[in-house]
């Protein structure tokens, strides 16, 4: 369940809030005197459940999204992180659907589904193709009305682990994990519903009991105390029908009493620090007290962080990045949920800065704000870039699911989304200075010093200790041995309906975009693909070479020539540029793949036109700035080694080095290390870009314009002039490291992160479909045997998959996941017996599944802009034909059980694997070498100890 990310999207101002004055078309007219509107109908059921439905028939997908009010803030101390356990509790059973089959149906339907908690709701979702809506509807309203009953304790203790799983990956092992609740902890007083966490604490988890989800079940979970959303290919009339059939006989629940806004003050300012396990740089951060959501001082709070450091001219940047050189960035945000709100500043400082050096600058860049004010300009810019992210932020149904649903439950107004447009659009210089005044300027804050263990003399001077409860890693503790236990029995409830699983619909037929192919003279190749439901256009262009035309020694050049090239052109700084950039409300951004070199960005379609003349003048006019080439440089040795710290980039970065070998490219990252960085000079980045050639370049362009118009303005790029350039042959290790295990030491680490691989195959290999294909019942998502046994049976991890890597050049298949420290072994063992055994249990059904599961999961495979942009890349990288979806969806179909057991025979021998642990050492070494494989210890850069 994705907390922070649901967070994000749900809590968001003015990106994700909605209003629309009654019904409209969802495709909003870009024009300034026209409203931006989402077409909606809303009804009441007689339970009191409110009902948003939205009509989208552009592609053959339904997105369903209940929102419950019900979040942290509706906890008491002693039972923190309740509402984040239940959700995990509702995806369990009901009374009538099969036990497991919320997890596991979903997928092999060809859907997707999730669920977040945040401080103010709870929040399920859905997107299924449209034959398997009312199914979707089914088990969604068992979910909410018919659930409680089958709780049973071993469910209740199996998914105990699962959430302190999930704490100790995302808090506990992780970098500045526990700076939120310190925070919290701090800010709100004792009794304020945001002084905790929302994962909450694991003692507080530990002692839940079946009476206490009975309890918060009653209480929070009424028809009453929800929001319904439906969006996308439905038939309203009949969609009502269904909803009332479904989800009319849920009880009412009682009167949820509404939170009124609780905003706090601080009496004095507090400063605290902590040394943190995991981190490698230390981190400040500022949090001042401000106001809730829906305040109409939302809006200049947005807007002020904005010109405080979202830009190369906003003073705090200017102050911290540029001429302190304290930090590569400085980000400064406006966070307001449902009763209270929170403006934070944030940096993560560079390797042995004096967090005291950096307070200073800050309080210095507030003084140059307060001096210069606000710039008429920079208001423009920030405008025309919400007006784009406005679009952005509706151009998927899951998208519009969200913000009708949000804004339903937490505002009464399903479409909100009109009014904030004019809030934001209405923002003044004079609002921006008042919130300052009033909210920002000489307040209290709390602030947090975070710095690496040992590092005390880095931390704001006088700082007092914070204090945080830390897990002691344990190797045998009974009560976390857990497992599927005997299903609860009960009586159903009755219902006036058949409760049974419903039909599927009719069968949605899948159908390609359509794409269209040209190329410009130069000889760059162009792909695009029309679709007009947002004024917007994406684009890409993509250069072979990427990390594999990297200097050896020196890998990095390439991803910090792209970089480079972002900042500034002959003709414009690099604040000018930004600002052109913003002006138009579009994003361009250069980035460094393994195999490829991008240009990409999005725009409004108007703008696409000089969009694409700042792409030209980006690529063809760079500023070689010295200047920026140092703060560049500087920024990147600080993300590196701020990545030292996340056992994560540990395990991802050995394995390459330990599958590719010494002599490979990607045995090295494509940013580089901290060694092969040290000499790379601004003439480096120059030889690097004379390779960068438009003779096997390709531009694709998704969105709201034509052929006609875009190979037009795309054809300004025949200036772009180079000589065909051979990619370096990469040559692979020579020496077998199958069968090993190699084990790195993160002292103190709750979790061991697994990894278990070998190389496979090109991407161009006949074999590569099939090879995914058979990876579906291993390892895709929630509905794979690794995610069913480790998480759903065992309570041993927040997640495991397996995946096999699209690329030119030989690609790895690859098992990962992070499990409880004291669960390694046990993890191992039925990973290794699982990929062991993988084609021996294959089985007919497992075809049957497979075919099912990615036939019906092509019908949301394009429905984004994003996702339409990936297929025309395809085409072009791997030169197939613009019917390709429908050449693989032939093959899947023809595929036998004794094509796929030759398949896994042949890619995927468990004895042909590499081994990778990452973890505590001095509780799990001696364990992991039980698994009877031998065991090298390595260091956290992959050197053997």
């Amino acid at each position: 369940m994705r907390l922070s990310t649901i967070a994000i999207i749900l809590c968001s101002s003015f990106f994700l809030s909605c209003k629309t004055e009654g019904n409209s078309k969802s495709n909003a007219s870009s024009k300034a005197d026209k409203e931006f509107k989402i077409d909606y109908e809303k009804f009441t059921l007689s339970n009191g459940l409110e009902v948003i439905l939205h009509e989208d028939h552009s592609d053959p997908i339904v997105a369903v999204a209940t929102m419950m009010h019900v979040g942290s803030n509706r906890e008491k101390p002693g039972k923190t992180g309740f509402a984040h356990f239940f959700e995990h509790m509702s995806f369990n059973d009901s009374e009538n659907v099969p036990v497991g089959a919320n997890r596991k149906m979903i997928p092999e339907w060809g859907g997707s589904r999730n669920g977040g908690t945040w401080s103010d709701g709870t929040v399920y979702y859905e997107v299924v193709p449209k034959d398997a809506f009312e199914k979707i509807l089914w088990i969604d309203s068992d979910r909410y009305g018919y659930m409680i009953n089958t709780v049973t304790k071993a469910a209740l203790e199996r998914e105990k682990q699962v959430v302190k799983n999930e704490k100790r990956q995302r808090v506990d092992n992780a970098p500045y994990g526990y700076t939120d609740e310190i925070i919290r902890k701090n800010l709100y007083p004792e009794g304020h519903p945001y002084n905790w966490t929302v994962i909450g604490a694991l003692p507080d988890l530990q002692a839940a009991t079946i009476d206490d989800v009975k309890e918060f079940y009653a209480k929070y979970y009424g028809a009453k105390n929800g929001s319904l959303v439906i969006a996308g290919d439905i038939n309203i009339e009949e969609t009502k029908k269904l909803v009332k059939k479904w989800f009319g006989e849920i009880p009412s629940g009682p009167d949820v009493e509404e939170l009124q806004p609780m905003p706090v003050t601080l009496t004095q300012n507090k400063s605290l620090y902590f040394e943190d396990n995991f981190a490698k740089l230390p981190e400040l951060r500022m949090v001042i007290p401000t106001i809730e959501e829906y305040n109409k001082d939302v809006y200049p709070l947005q807007v002020l962080s904005q010109l405080l450091s979202g830009s190369k001219k906003a003073p705090l940047y200017q102050v911290v990045v540029e001429e302190k050189k304290l930090a590569p960035n400085i980000s400064i945000y406006q966070r307001s949920s449902e009763i209270a709100g929170e403006f934070v500043i944030r940096a993560r400082a560079n390797a042995g800065t004096d967090l005291d050096d950096l307070k200073s600058a800050i309080d210095e860049g507030l003084k140059r704000f307060e001096s210069n004010g606000v710039s008429e300009q920079d208001l423009k810019r920030i405008k025309a870039e919400l007006e784009t992210g406005l679009y952005q932020s509706v151009s998927t149904v899951l998208n519009k699911a969200f913000k009708l649903v949000q804004d339903n439950e937490f505002n009464g107004d399903p479409s909100y989304i009109t009014k904030a447009a004019k809030l934001m659009n209405s923002v003044t210089a004079a609002d921006v200075m008042r919130v300052y005044n009033n909210y920002i300027k000489n307040k209290n804050y709390v602030m947090t010093s975070v710095v690496p263990k040992g590092q005390l003399e880095l931390a704001i001077a006088d700082a007092k200790e914070a204090k945080v409860w830390i897990e002691e890693v344990k190797q045998n503790v009974a009560n976390e041995e857990v497992g599927q236990g005997e299903e609860a029995k009960y009586e159903k409830t009755p219902s006036t309906y058949d409760r049974s699983e419903p039909a599927f619909g009719e069968l949605p037929l899948f159908k390609s975009p359509e794409v269209w192919t040209t190329s410009i003279n130069n000889g760059i190749k162009v792909y695009g693909i029309e679709n007009n439901e947002v004024p917007l256009v994406q684009f890409d262009l993509t250069i072979p070479g990427g990390h594999l035309l990297d200097f050896k020694g020196k890998e990095g050049v390439g991803s910090l020539l792209s970089d480079l090239m972002m900042e500034g052109t002959a003709s414009k700084t690099p604040a000018e540029l930004e600002e052109a950039i913003g002006l138009l409300g579009a994003s361009i951004s250069v980035y460094s793949a393994n195999e490829d070199f991008h240009i990409v960005g999005s725009c409004l379609t108007k703008n696409f036109k000089s969009t694409i003349a700042l792409v030209k003048e980006i690529l063809l006019e760079p500023r070689w700035d010295q200047k920026e080439f140092d703060r560049l440089k500087q920024a990147l040795e600080t993300s590196l080694k701020g990545r030292e710290a996340n056992p994560n980039v540990i395990a991802s970065t050995i394995m390459n080095k330990l599958i590719f070998g010494d002599k490979h490219m990607f045995s090295i990252p494509g940013s580089g290390t901290l060694n092969t960085i040290k000499t790379i000079t601004v003439d480096d980045l120059k030889s690097y870009y004379k390779k960068l050639s438009p003779k096997k370049a390709t531009f694709h362009v998704a969105g709201a314009i034509t052929e006609d118009e875009a190979s037009k303005t795309i054809s300004t790029l025949n200036d772009f002039n180079g000589i065909d350039i051979i990619l370096p042959k990469q040559e692979l290790p020579s020496e077998s490291k199958a069968g090993n295990l190699y084990f790195v030491d993160v002292p103190g680490s709750k979790q061991s992160v697994i990894m278990i691989g070998k190389l496979v195959l090109s991407a161009t290999d006949e074999n590569a479909n099939n090879l995914d294909f058979a990876n579906e019942i291993l390892g895709g998502g929630s509905s794979g045997r690794l995610f069913q046994t480790l998480r759903i049976e065992k309570g041993y991890t927040y997640g495991a998959y397996s995946s096999f890597r699209n690329s030119k050049e030989i690609s790895p298949f690859l098992v990962r996941t992070s499990v409880r420290a004291n669960a390694t072994l046990k993890s191992l063992e039925i990973i290794k017996n699982m990929i062991s055994n993988y084609s021996k249990d294959f089985t007919q059904s497992d075809v049957e599944l497979t075919r099912n599961k990615l036939l019906k999961a092509d019908t949301r495979a394009f429905e984004s802009l994003g996702a339409k942009l990936r297929m025309v890349r395809n085409m072009s990288k791997y030169n197939r034909p613009s019917n390709y979806t429908e050449m693989n969806q032939k093959e899947l179909v023809s595929m036998t059980l004794e094509d796929y057991k030759k398949i896994i025979d042949t890619y995927l021998q468990e004895k042909e694997m590499i081994y990778l642990i990452v973890g505590d050492k001095a509780s799990q070494l001696k364990e992991v070498k039980k698994l009877g494989k031998p065991v090298i210890e390595l260091d956290i850069y992959g050197n053997t100890i």
